[in-house]
């Protein structure tokens, strides 16, 4: 059938078969090849295949291992091209998804490219249905689907068929697709010279005739008037855009746009231009959002304009001129590319495209996806017209004027990439929660993958909070389809629906304010200011409550405003205490209670004493025992007074926390403390009242010495207790320590020129904002830079010491610490959303969320509480009964009776005195003593040995602990690196051992890397001195090396050195005194010209492999030694490790750090589950994990990073040398930084835990044996319990208690030699397949099936955990190969200044 285009009717009469042909249609294919070793492959192939029927060009690059092919697709195919280099003797195969057709023939046909990603492709024949199915399809020029990527690459013509009946096409055939990108549907190829300027006016006059279109267009002479429809503008920029790019076009005279009106007026000559040419002009106009409508009876056409743009972009991580070739190889590839340029000193690369093929950011995105950093600068466009018809004409001169030209890339706000403020028709923004982040990389690969997307306007993502803001337009894209696009990077993501707390709020205090007047005012102006959502002013507190969108305004803003109306206003500060972790309230109380208790408990203490002393007969007639009055003695007076002191200002806050347990239901010590001490005091008053009453002969023995002993020692535990817990709390005071305070805000010019610096409170910093940060301040937001580079601190978020590079654009932390440049740095989080805020908000969730450990006494005391009171009742019950039955036996052992009583009241009375005696012997003095005293002398032997323990409650749970979980770097490893061995590659004779170790030492004083530092150490440890020799043109490159000149270096070595190379350098006549040196990674010696062999090569991978870092050293351009350094192994972490697995306990390792260093340390300490690559919010959610199944866990760690999950942990063990953050958080503290100190705290829990046990059996035994006699169970057989017996029967109890206690003060730690006797024979060593790899949250192993040159790793012996060092070769010590490194990530070689 044939198809008439609508353009027929206006260029051509007929069809597009009739078309005159052009040039054949070519393709251009990527193959790779494996086998080539010089450039003289390089000829022999470009020569055989250029010779080859149908190959246009070929471009072979050695390094690249690959050949870009042309070829005429009619001739020849891809394979036929890889058979012919495969007949050459070489391996080719063709490079997934880089075959681009470059169609010549046609091109009035537009065509555009998509990319879909297909799921549930199982097998080729899946393909071959897609393929088969698809490239049928009316519109479909080319398909090829890849079944490893699971993708499909669509070449269609957009105005036959839309990606979205493609994508609809698959579905139907029962696989899942979404359309990952696709390019702006090609408007006007190209506009045909021949017909533009050739058409007659008469034929355009009758084709406009017969479409009715008289009313809208006039006359049609040499100018024509017309008015066309613009939907998608925003402002006055894209009027400005339109104007200036249309009106440069040949045959355009006037055009005047209106936004109000969304039209245009053009002016112009219909025999140059057409009015469908102008509609396609107007719509491929960047952003590309533009809908143009013509009048009545116009319909768009596929052909069109090409539109040549230049694009500058930036481009970082080039090293050398291979680098350079290998971007401008690759990129003029790519479909659309017209010619690229790329300059390696100005770091910059110059690309002419045609933007209705690819645009910027696709080309910014090829450029990353080949290894490079690349931003965009800068952007043109211009029109040029190309001739399509023949040399017939001439092609119109192209009319440049200054208005031509327009920016490719959005409009910046002050230069750079803050965000655009919104506009309300046509974008809007959505929240995601994102899962499966581990690192930065993860953040950028989400935001670079989006922000190419369709319909996406902006995103932003943030690490630790795991949420993504995103601006899209709802016409092209929907929040489900981004949800799926995360998806489809290999995260989970999920819409968060309400997201009112990602709107900004402020809280100020306003002063001026006077009235209601002023309160409406200030309101009435804030409503009405544009990103302000809400706004309350109250005039008694003075402050006001505002909601606003972070994205348009922010509280600087707010001030200001505020401010210009006559007011004064600022930020109110947050409560640091409002999270009520500090306990102050609690210890306040604490305090009182025991100060009042002991003050008034001392006296009681002695007249006890006192009580206690055996007088013989005298014994009733003491001095305290005589009657003031009948029945009141002076020894009762004196108890009456100051046991209702304690009872009642001492006790006060056991009756409160007694009535908040009876409230829930449940009896623990506060309940039994509060019970016996009041029924003691209130027993011990009414006798004493009735015996006043009677005026009895004798006072009566009472038990008011009861109350405040108890009341003494619960209360001091109670105090320390909450001392303890208070240091918990600090470690968030000192996480807010370390925000920057202030910031300084720059304003910026053209070239990113500072015009004004502004020091302001970083509460007050907003998004968007540019923060200059100095060398050794703080980063105050999270963000990213822009100019500059610098080192940075990172050891806050990653544990990591290493400091990382900083160039523009790489993310920034708040918190972290600028090391030795000045940077500008784009603010994307401030306030609540930064790094620290949610380490913060982390620590405080896991401290509020952390389950109370119920101590022992409380459990016992829910069930003797209960038990007690019931025997009481039963004895009452039975006395009575008794009584009324046989009065004979009341009367027989209640002889004191007054005469006047009747038979009833001397039963109640004899019922009641020993059920109150059951109850007071019953008195848990010795069990309330029982837990406190053992964990005061527990806490105590724990700081002897170097274990600081934050009060009982961690003593008493260590000994459950079943899963202990290390972090790595300065928990398991010392923190430090260190060099590990020096081997030499060069001539002895040349250049000694010495001599080079003091070339290098020297050198390296210079740097300031941690690598640098540690050379340096080691080089003086060995030379035996702190003098080195000069350096001089010292230069550090980033990534790869330094490089310097040395001399003065015979001054540091020995005489006997000296003298031999005098011997030397008269033999060679002259004295070298200066050395050139250079000492880097391998690719910092090739860029110097030097050749690393395949045995140093082997070498250094060797190191690589056990995660240490290798460098290399070259002196005067000779290669000579090699280094290797790594963050070494603790001494004891191994046999600490086999220690707890003897134990029955999991040993985890969790860190930050990549795969390959962890596993390396996890097979040296002989740990079988490690975690890497791991967030701080991660390791939280990882303990969590565990305690959920029922598993109690430590955590042991050393860093910022780590204090959420030793929050979290049901004990937290910090490291003595580790931050002041981790120590607060934690519930025990490692002084001596010794990993057996892990071990030796829960053993010392167990010996704890087990003297309480016995305590409270001892309590337990006087109860035991005194509660039946106190209820007369042996009145038969004569026992009587007297009162006073009662007291004394409970003092010592109580002293037999704080004995048991204080034999804890015998423990000794068990020593490394006793651990390492046990250890003998057992320590197993492990091997890398032993060790599952876990990344992030994941809990798949991620290990490589194949063995690594790790299986030889031999396990540390025994003898490396007592000796650091063993016995190398050529007369120098080479430490143990157990050491390891920090690399950054899994693919960096080394990170190395």
């Amino acid at each position: 059938m044939k198809q008439n285009f609508a353009f027929d009717n206006i260029g051509y009469e007929g069809s597009a078969e009739n078309m005159p042909s052009l040039l054949p249609q070519t393709s251009t294919v990527t193959v790779n090849i494996l086998g080539m070793t010089c450039q003289s492959c390089v000829q022999s192939i470009e020569g055989r295949i250029s010779k080859v029927k149908g190959i246009v060009s070929t471009k072979v690059s050695l390094e690249q291992s690959n050949a870009v092919v042309k070829y005429i697709q009619s001739e020849i195919g891809p394979q036929e091209i890889c058979q012919e280099i495969g007949d050459m003797g070489f391996d080719a195969s063709i490079a997934d998804g880089r075959t681009t057709a470059t169609s010549v023939r046609s091109t009035s046909l537009g065509e555009a490219l998509m990319k879909l990603r297909v799921e549930g492709m199982t097998c080729q024949s899946c393909v071959n249905t897609i393929e088969g199915k698809i490239g049928k399809l009316h519109g479909v020029l080319r398909i090829k689907v890849s079944l490893s990527n699971q993708e499909a690459v669509i070449a269609y013509q957009p105005y036959i068929i839309q990606p979205e009946d493609l994508k609809n096409h698959i579905d139907n055939m029962g696989y899942e697709s979404t359309i990952k990108s696709k390019l702006a549907p090609l408007k006007l190829d190209m506009i045909d010279l021949e017909r533009l300027q050739t058409t007659s006016t008469t034929k355009t006059s009758a084709s406009l005739s017969n479409s009715n279109v008289e009313p809208v267009v006039g006359k049609m002479n040499s100018t024509t008037t017309m008015t066309l429809g613009v939907e998608g503008m925003h402002c006055q920029s894209c009027v400005k855009n339109i104007e200036g790019n249309i009106s440069g076009l040949p045959g355009v005279q006037n055009i005047k746009v209106s936004l109000e009106r969304k039209n245009t007026v053009v002016q112009f000559n219909p025999n140059i231009m057409t009015p469908i040419s102008l509609q396609q002009a107007i719509e491929t106009l960047p952003p590309g959002n533009f809908k143009v409508s013509l009048p009545n009876g116009f319909h768009s056409t596929s052909s069109g304009d090409q539109l040549t743009s230049t694009a500058v972009l930036s481009i970082d991580g080039m090293t050398c001129g291979s680098c350079v070739q290998s971007i401008e190889g690759t990129m003029s590839q790519r479909k659309g590319v017209q010619h690229i340029s790329v300059s390696l000193a100005e770091r910059t690369g110059t690309i002419h495209y045609n933007s209705a093929v690819t645009n910027s950011e696709d080309l910014r995105g090829a450029i990353e996806d080949m290894g490079f950093d690349a931003s965009i600068l800068t952007g043109t466009y211009m029109f040029s017209i190309s001739n399509q018809g023949g040399a017939a004409a001439p092609p119109a001169p192209l009319v440049p004027s200054p208005m031509c030209y327009v920016s490719d890339v959005q409009p910046k706000n002050s230069y750079l990439d803050s965000p655009k403020p919104p506009n309300v028709a046509t974008t809007e923004k959505c929240f995601m929660q994102i899962t499966g982040m581990t690192c930065a990389s993860c953040v950028s690969n989400i935001e670079r993958n989006l922000q190419k997307e369709d319909g996406i306007d902006s995103v932003l993502v943030a690490l630790m909070a795991g949420k993504a803001e995103i601006k899209y337009k709802p016409e092209s894209i929907q929040p489900l389809e981004i949800v799926q696009l995360i998806q489809n990077l290999g995260f989970d993501a999920t819409v968060i629906e309400d997201h009112t707390d990602t709107d900004g709020n402020a809280e100020l205090i306003i002063t001026g304010m006077t009235c209601a007047s002023c309160v409406h005012n200030i309101e009435s102006k804030l409503t009405r200011t544009n990103g302000i959502f809400y706004a309350s002013v109250a005039l008694a507190t003075s402050k006001a409550h505002i909601q606003f969108d972070p994205e348009i305004i922010g509280p600087r803003d707010i001030i200001q405003i505020i401010e210009g109306i006559g007011f004064h206003a600022s930020l109110a500060k947050r409560d640091p205490n409002a999270h009520n972790l500090d306990h102050k309230k609690e210890i306040k109380q604490w305090r009182k209670s025991f100060l009042c208790s002991l003050v008034f408990g001392i006296p009681v203490l002695i007249l006890m004493i006192y009580m206690l002393i055996p007088d013989g007969q005298q014994h009733g007639t003491m001095v305290l025992e005589q009657n003031l009055i009948p029945g009141l003695s002076i020894l009762n007076l004196l108890f009456f007074v100051l046991c209702t002191l304690v009872q009642f200002l001492g006790g006060w806050y056991f009756y409160v926390q007694a009535y908040k347990s009876l409230k829930h239901k449940t009896a623990n010590m506060d309940v039994l403390i509060v019970l016996a001490t009041t029924i003691a005091y209130i027993y011990s008053c009414v006798i004493l009242v009735v015996a006043i009453a009677e005026k009895a002969e004798e006072s009566p023995i009472t038990f008011f010495d009861t109350p405040p002993m108890l009341f003494v020692f619960i209360a001091l535990g109670r105090w320390l207790e909450h001392i303890a817990k208070s240091k918990t709390s600090e470690a968030l005071a000192k996480l807010m320590s370390l925000q920057a305070t202030e910031a300084t805000i720059v304003t910026l010019g053209p070239d990113h020129s500072v015009i004004r610096e502004e020091q302001v409170a970083v509460e007050l910093v907003q998004r968007g904002d540019i923060v200059k940060v100095v060398p050794g301040g703080k980063f105050p937001v999270d963000g990213k830079v822009i100019d500059g580079s610098s080192m940075a601190d990172e050891s806050l978020i990653t544990g990591e010491a290493m400091p990382v590079t900083k160039k523009p654009g790489s993310t920034v932390i708040a918190g972290s610490i600028n090391a030795h440049g000045s940077v500008l740095v784009n603010a994307t989080h401030v306030g609540s959303d930064t790094t620290l805020a949610q380490i913060v908000k982390l620590v405080e969730e896991a401290q509020m969320s952390k389950a109370p450990i119920q101590q022992l006494a409380d459990k016992f005391s829910g069930y003797f509480v209960p038990f007690i009171i019931i025997i009481s009742t039963v004895t009452l019950l039975v006395w009575i009964t008794i009584g009324f039955i046989n009065f004979d036996v009341v009367q027989k052992y209640f002889p004191h009776q007054n005469k006047h009583l009747s038979k009833a009241e001397v039963i109640l009375r004899f019922a009641f005195q020993t059920s109150i005696t059951v109850l007071c012997i019953a008195c848990p003095c010795s069990l309330g003593l029982a837990t406190p005293t053992a964990v005061m002398v527990g806490t105590g032997v724990a700081a002897q040995n170097g274990i600081l323990i934050k009060g009982g409650k961690p003593l008493e749970m260590a000994h459950k602990i079943k899963t202990v979980m290390f972090d790595k770097t300065g928990t398991i490893t010392c923190g430090v690196p260190k060099v590990m061995r020096m081997l030499l590659l060069g001539d002895m004779a040349k250049l000694s051992l010495k001599k080079i170790l003091a070339i290098v030492g020297t050198a390296e004083a210079s740097s300031e890397h941690p690598l640098g530092m540690a050379v340096t150490k080691y080089c003086k440890e060995e030379l035996g001195t702190e003098s080195l020799g000069y350096c001089t043109d010292f230069q550090a490159v980033p990534g790869c090396g330094i490089s310097c000149k040395v001399r003065s270096v015979e001054a540091v070595l020995g005489q006997s050195e000296q003298s031999l190379n005098e011997q030397n350098w008269s033999r060679r006549g002259t004295a070298p005194l200066t050395y050139s040196v250079l000492i880097g990674n391998r690719e910092w010696m090739r860029r110097n010209g030097l050749l690393i062999s395949s045995d140093v090569n082997d070498a250094m991978t060797g190191h690589e492999m056990k995660g240490q870092t290798a460098i290399l050293v070259a002196i005067d351009g000779a290669l000579c030694g090699m280094v290797a350094i790594a963050d070494t192994v603790k001494q004891e972490a191994a046999l600490a490790v086999h220690t707890l697995q003897h134990m029955g306990i999991d040993v985890v390792l969790i860190t930050g750090d990549n795969r390959k260093t962890a596993k390396a340390i996890a097979t040296q300490v002989g740990i079988k589950k490690v975690f890497a690559e791991v967030l701080p919010s991660h390791k939280v959610a990882k303990v969590q994990e565990l305690q959920n199944e029922g598993k109690k866990v430590a955590m042991v760690g050393d860093g910022v990073n780590d204090s959420p999950a030793l929050a979290g942990a049901d004990i937290g063990i910090a490291i003595g040398t580790g931050t002041d953050v981790a120590i607060e958080a934690a519930d025990v503290v490692l002084i001596r930084n010794d990993l057996l100190d892990v071990v030796a705290s829960i053993h010392l829990s167990k010996r704890t835990v087990r003297r309480i046990r016995i305590n409270l059996v001892l309590a337990l035994i006087y109860n035991l044996l005194g509660i039946p006699i106190a209820a007369g169970v042996f009145m038969p057989i004569g026992i009587v319990l007297q009162p006073w017996m009662g007291s004394a029967a409970m003092a010592a109890s109580s002293v037999s208690v704080v004995l048991s206690s204080l034999q804890l003060k015998c423990y000794k730690k068990p020593g490394t030699e006793r651990y390492e006797a046990k250890a003998q024979g057992h320590m197993k060593p492990l091997t890398p397949s032993q060790i599952s790899v876990h990344i992030g949250m994941d809990d798949r192993r991620r290990d490589s099936p194949r063995p690594t040159a790790w299986d030889q790793i031999s396990q540390v012996s025994l003898s490396s955990l007592t000796s650091n060092k063993l016995p190398g070769h050529g007369g120098f010590r080479e430490e143990e190969g157990g050491k390891w490194s920090l690399l950054t990530n899994d693919g960096d070689e080394e990170q190395y200044i």
